[in-house]
């Protein structure tokens, strides 16, 4: 396992809710005796984050910045000569499937917008996608995500980039493959969050982007509702929330 990876599961479990505000209040309980003011305030700070970032109107503050920097695709044309969509989880054991994996709902919504765009620009597709754990037998999520597409859209897929383990990698071996076939500008399918940090991987290694941003996060009217916690309010905040740290260690680092 790499230095990055190891740095985005501690990231993920210690500073992205809900993991980091249970860490900072668990901070908070230890030094309560000997501080007691400095842990009761670590205590609420997490509370209120926890709480903020649970909401419709606490996500909405950190995913909509996100979604603004890269607008969805026009029906325009394109300089683009190929389509190339990133796999994201999936469902390992699926019992209506014979316990087969599945994507998950975050991919299907990727790979149901690579099938539309398929069907309209008629561009050779290319799926990257590699393992994402060290289990043994794990299935690559790119061969996933291609039986979905040829068996239940009937979309061929071109390529299929198995190797890669994070959006660095999904650039840096899918521009491999794309600089062989003679392509050097694609449209890149993935989440609206997501789109920003993966675009800049493409272009730093060495591939064109028009950016194909999918499964904006519809925010729906303003009411009293959204000033109430729930779990889809904390999952879209953890989304947001990692792509604006990985956003920063790419502005710091070459990864």
């Amino acid at each position: 396992m790499g230095l990055t990876t190891v740095l985005a599961t501690a990231c993920k479990l210690l500073v992205l809710p809900p993991g980091g505000m249970f860490a900072l209040a668990a901070l908070g309980l230890l030094v309560w005796r000997r501080r007691p003011r400095l842990g009761k305030a670590l205590c609420g700070v997490s509370l209120a984050l926890l709480y903020v970032l649970s909401t419709g109107v606490g996500s909405w503050l950190v995913v909509h910045p996100l979604e603004s920097l890269e607008p969805a695709l026009g029906a325009g044309p394109s300089p683009a000569q190929a389509i190339v969509m990133l796999t994201a989880g999936r469902v390992r054991n699926s019992p209506e499937y014979g316990l087969q994996p599945v994507p998950d709902f975050t991919a299907l919504k990727r790979i149901s917008y690579a099938a539309h765009l398929f069907r309209s620009r008629q561009l050779p597709l290319l799926v990257t996608g590699g393992m994402a754990t060290d289990l043994a037998n794990e299935v690559p999520l790119a061969i996933i995500t291609r039986r979905v597409l040829e068996n239940q859209f009937q979309i061929p897929v071109t390529w299929t980039e198995i190797a890669s383990r994070n959006t660095s990698e999904n650039a840096r071996f899918s521009a491999a493959i794309l600089k062989r076939a003679g392509i050097g500008h694609v449209i890149l399918v993935t989440d609206a969050v997501h789109m920003r940090r993966a675009r800049l991987a493409f272009e730093r290694a060495g591939i064109a982007v028009t950016p194909g941003p999918t499964f904006y996060q519809e925010p729906g009217p303003f009411g009293p509702l959204r000033l109430w916690p729930s779990a889809e309010g904390l999952r879209r905040s953890h989304a947001a929330l990692y792509e604006w740290l990985g956003l920063a260690w790419y502005a710091l680092t070459d990864n």
